[in-house]
């Protein structure tokens, strides 16, 4: 079926996980995109994630779940405890329907995927391009201005991408709230050729301040059957701390680790030095609207729009489905023949809810969590038990989980058992697979 209207030129700046989704998805539609990355060079930045099932599904429309799914690891069951083995979270995704799992990967295998099915949708992609400033020509179309002093563009539609330091928008006036959470995480993926880590994401915590958690994260390359399954080790820590952390030492650092999680004894031991181990500042990120329409249209995805500390684990998450509906809502404005502006108004409505959600109860629970509040620790060692226990409160904690949450007392839609796996259906143009139903996501 052709386009009511004709094929738009779309800029994508950044090229880490909403970025190339998007690229992709709106590419396969018709539109003539192009990906602005200001890397030198693409590659992966970061540890492992965990995909839920709400990412999975947007990875099944782009065609690269199967891909994924044979390089990543299973995961079951979220379990924490403290110091002293008492059960802090306890739960498990097949308590909310039997075929559900989340998906621990390394962020070489979701990029490599993301990348070849942006490429292979015929999407342009110039590296070394630091946007710094969005300009616009005489009829209002947004272009990019990089550090070079070169201009990207005009296009019809500018996709802001490029992450949670997002220079375009710090220039922007679009955030609300914007900053850096004073704790972090120190990784390290290591080796775990037995499986003893496999199913579960566990984590131990001593009060608030001290955290160390275990996720399976596969392998980076799925066609290499000899490369050993990985786990990602996590510690937190207070990010003006993270100086001295390094400086301390290997030993020093396997030291602690093992006093708080003995578990996590052969994962240390193969750090031989703190090259090893990558530190990761957690931003919160809260956009007025995703959509600035003043002069072009521009609209701001995934991290450039509302990072949050990795708490519910759905960063990434959200960033694929920002990418699916946009492309989605985008797609149907071409199809019915109305402005762009339209399309994207319905873009922002269809994602406030989720992410107003997820934004509030990231920022609320990080203070149980990764904090100096030790005083918190108790009281959420008490109750965080009994309440994963609680059938109906278990039930809405695996909604959360799971990326299906519009709001407190709202849910949308679990992704159909058929996109959990499997090749997606195919339609003669346009997206592939069946469109999601607008309380989907």
């Amino acid at each position: 079926m052709p386009h009511a209207a004709p094929p738009l030129s779309i800029g994508i700046v950044g090229c880490g996980t909403a970025g190339p989704a998007a690229a992709a998805l709106l590419a396969r539609a018709g539109h003539h995109v192009i990906i602005l990355e200001r890397a030198p060079s693409l590659g992966p930045v970061g540890a492992g994630i965990l995909l839920q099932p709400v990412g999975m599904s947007v990875l099944h429309r782009l065609g690269v779940l199967d891909r994924v799914l044979a390089g990543g690891s299973r995961v079951t069951r979220l379990r924490g405890e403290n110091r002293r083995g008492r059960v802090v979270l306890d739960l498990s995704y097949a308590d909310l329907r039997d075929d559900l799992f989340g998906l621990g990967v390394q962020r070489g295998l979701l990029f490599t995927s993301l990348l070849a099915a942006a490429r292979g949708a015929g999407v342009e992609i110039r590296t070394g391009v630091e946007g710094v400033r969005i300009e616009r020509d005489a009829i209002g179309r947004p272009s990019v201005l990089d550090a070079a002093g070169e201009v990207h563009g005009p296009f019809d539609l500018l996709v802001v991408a490029d992450g949670a330091r997002s220079a375009l928008r710090a220039g922007s006036g679009m955030a609300r709230r914007e900053r850096e959470y004073p704790y972090g995480a120190a990784w390290f993926v290591g080796r775990d050729p037995a499986g003893e880590f496999a199913d579960v994401l566990s984590q131990v915590y001593d009060g608030t301040s001290r955290m160390v958690g275990m996720l399976p994260t596969g392998r980076v390359d799925p066609d290499a059957p000899g490369e050993p399954a990985t786990v990602s080790l996590f510690w937190s820590l207070r990010m003006s701390d993270a100086p001295a952390l390094k400086a301390a030492g290997a030993a020093r650092f396997r030291e602690r680790v093992r006093a708080l999680a003995p578990r996590a004894g052969p994962i240390v031991a193969q750090i031989e030095s703190m090259d090893q181990v990558v530190i990761t500042a957690y931003h919160d990120v809260v956009c007025r609207t995703p959509v600035d329409e003043w002069g072009g249209c521009v609209v701001y995805i995934g991290d450039a729009a509302h990072a949050m500390s990795p708490q519910l684990g759905l960063g990434a998450n959200l960033a694929l489905v920002d990418a699916l509906v946009l492309a989605e809502c985008v797609e149907r404005g071409a199809r019915d023949g109305s402005r762009l502006s339209r399309s994207l108004a319905a873009y922002a409505r269809r994602r406030r809810g989720a992410v107003a959600y997820y934004s509030l109860a990231s920022r609320w629970l990080t203070p149980l969590f990764q904090s100096g509040h030790d005083w918190f620790a108790p009281a959420r060692d008490l109750c965080f038990g009994p309440v994963c226990r609680f059938g109906p409160a278990r039930r809405q904690m695996l909604r959360a989980l799971t990326g299906i949450k519009t709001g407190v007392f709202t849910s949308g839609r679990l992704p159909g058992r058929g996109q959990l796996g499997g090749t997606p259906q195919k339609k003669a143009d346009g997206l592939r697979g069946p469109p999601a139903r607008r309380d989907d996501f």
